[in-house]
């Protein structure tokens, strides 16, 4: 007998788990029932497709067995079993990613820990809310050695090799003294009602009931075995729509995603015509907690003519989709397609271009409210897909929403349209917006007192890392031009000729403060974009770098630093003080704050904050 710790993250979620801290245990049984259908599915594919397995005669069931007396149930399968590295991997450690995420998230609040037990998927774990101890019996297809799985949900497992004649999984529950009521017949089907109706494969449950013979003193009592078959055993995507409850797609999508809340939307659709297939996709309520790893699972699966082929396969939907969970049923795909051959094949292509079509249509139509939960969880994504798919380019951008200086909330690039042209009729065909980490630092720029003035909206981009790949690519919405306000002049009513004679009347000012800041600016200029702070800094679109950055962030490489131009305010009293100043030490110390009070508005980093403090605590000091 081995005996193994459990990792250290299953280990938290089992003591949730044993604590019963999720409302809601009878869900343990449909994710039993879940994996069970998964085993199924997966050696029903290579049956079909294995030579080694195509002569054994075999159809796919799920059972489960009540003994009272035991005071367990037992719920097995006929599918494609368990390896001892199996074993190690699916029930020791918990191998789908975002587990350190859940970790972190996890408060020690029952009601919040609850809903991210929920939300990050327990699977199997779940059976520890109502046992005192599981055994799980499994061999693999293809393995003459069978292994059995013991633990009573603290911190350690046994695993042993026994003896098992078929393939397949046996999970038996030693059931809790309070939990008793999963040996009612009557209970396990109301649970497999509500969540495995609609499992692919039977579902026959053994119990015994009491039954009566004869009469008066011949009447005899006896316990007598039965078998029904409790669930519908139709795959849910085949049935017309007509016939399908809300209720039903539902608690489907609980059962394919392991999610505990219900979903924001979902489409059904069957296609005929020269590629026949159906799809039933769902979108969560809440984003996936492996959404921004590289290693996410992907949540759709494939199948053929209703045979699982794969889980795994991301490229059954872009990338930016990934939060998507359904099915894909193609009647075309070969049976023993290969992974390779899936991401090269026309018919699935034309598959996944009517999917996102599909997908996206449906997310337009959403509602307000619904809308508005979409955002929250899935709007960076979706600025992934505007620089990922050229082809639904415009359909995304119509989907994307910003934070802008004209109202409150989010906006779309329809309302922000709408509003300019309302104000500024045909002279406005620019669409202005400025990159950041933080909104409200971002609202509050300098850069922005001249869009104020001139009343022109400003979209507030606050998901740097994507804007700055993503919004440059995008070039133009219905004709109007994205300007990004730190490389464009700003909006005013002087001409050329005026900026000109202001510049000249302060370059002597200009000039001394560039050779205090030296190399730390590429120029020092005056501006009318500022009317209440007397610097900025912009960067220069003029310079080689502004225009590559855009091409070092696609290739994922380092950025190189774009030069700053120091702006000052030759109105501000500050900056006109400064001109008739004849402290050459004070002027030296101004210099540097002008630029870096500049940088720390646009979230920059001064070049020497313990430094910076200092010019400023000294200057603050002859001021008083």
């Amino acid at each position: 007998m081995a005996k193994h710790q459990f990792q250290t993250e299953i280990g938290q979620l089992l003591q949730l788990m044993t604590h019963s801290l999720y409302s809601n245990k009878e869900i343990f049984i449909r994710e039993l029932i879940s994996n069970a259908s998964d085993a199924l599915d997966k050696f029903n594919y290579i049956r079909l497709t294995d030579e080694a397995f195509k002569e054994e005669e075999w159809t796919g069931k799920i059972s489960i067995v009540i003994d009272k007396d035991d005071g367990s149930i037992t719920i097995g399968d006929n599918g494609i079993g368990m390896s001892e590295e199996d074993l190690m991997s699916h029930l020791g450690t918990i191998a789908k990613s975002g587990t350190k995420s859940f970790v972190e998230n996890l408060t020690g609040d029952a009601k919040k820990d609850s809903h991210l037990i929920g939300q990050f998927g327990v699977g199997f774990y779940s059976v520890f809310m109502v046992a005192q101890r599981v055994d799980v019996i499994t061999k693999k297809a293809g393995d003459t050695q069978a292994y059995k799985f013991v633990s009573d949900g603290t911190g350690e497992f046994d695993i042993t090799p026994v003896t098992k004649e078929s393939h397949g999984t046996v999970v038996y529950i030693k059931l809790k003294d309070d939990e008793k009521e999963y040996l009612s017949r009557w209970r396990i089907q109301e649970v497999v009602k509500k969540y495995s109706n609609h499992i692919a494969y039977p579902i026959m449950l053994t119990y015994t009931e009491e039954e009566t013979t004869g009469e008066g003193d011949a009447k005899e009592t006896k316990s007598v075995e039965k078998i029904d078959q409790i669930n519908a055993a139709t795959a849910l995507w085949t049935l017309s729509k007509s016939d399908i409850k809300n209720e039903e797609y539902v608690e489907f999508y609980k059962t394919i995603s392991h999610d505990s809340d219900e979903p924001l939307d979902y489409l059904h659709h069957k296609v005929e015509g020269a590629n026949e297939f159906t799809t039933l996709f769902y979108i969560p309520r809440n984003a996936p907690m492996d959404l921004y790893r590289v290693d996410y699972q992907s949540g759709v699966k494939l199948y053929v003519k209703r045979v699982f082929i794969t889980d795994e396969d991301k490229e059954l939907l872009p990338s930016y989709l990934r939060f998507v969970r359904g099915i894909i049923d193609s009647e075309d795909l070969p049976l023993n397609i290969s992974r390779e051959i899936l991401q090269e094949n026309r018919i699935l292509a034309n598959i996944k271009q009517n999917s996102v079509k599909k997908i996206l249509s449906s997310i337009k139509k959403l509602d307000d409210e619904k809308f508005e939960i979409f955002t929250a969880q899935y709007n960076k994504v979706i600025k992934e897909g505007i620089f990922q798919d050229h082809t639904n380019k415009e359909t995304l951008l119509e989907i994307v929403r910003y934070k802008t200086t004209k109202a409150e909330g989010m906006t779309s690039l329809e309302e922000y349209l709408k509003r300019a042209g309302e104000r500024a009729g045909e002279t406005q065909k620019e669409i202005y917006y400025i990159i950041g980490e933080d909104a409200a630092l971002l609202g509050r720029s300098p850069l922005l007192e001249a869009y104020r003035k001139a009343d022109i909206e400003v979209l507030i981009m606050d998901d740097k890392e994507i804007d700055e790949i993503v919004t440059p690519s995008i070039g133009n919405y219905k004709e109007w031009q994205f300007k990004d306000v730190t490389m464009t002049d700003a909006p005013d009513t002087i001409t050329e000729e005026e900026k000109k004679e202001i510049s000249k009347a302060h370059e002597t000012l200009t000039g001394k403060i560039k050779e205090i800041l030296g190399d730390e600016v590429k120029e020092v200029k005056t501006t009318t974009r500022l009317t209440d702070s007397p610097s900025c800094v912009v960067k220069d679109s003029s310079d080689p770098m502004a225009s590559m950055a855009y091409m070092f962030r696609q290739m994922g490489q380092k950025v190189p630093e774009t030069p700053l131009i120091l702006e000052i305010n030759p109105e501000h009293e500050m900056i006109k003080k400064l001109e008739v100043l004849g402290d050459d030490a004070l002027f030296d110390d101004m210099a540097w704050i002008l630029l870096d009070s500049a940088k720390l508005a646009e979230g920059l980093e001064p070049k020497d904050r313990v430094l910076f403090v200092s010019r400023v605590t000294k200057v603050a000091g002859k001021a008083l």
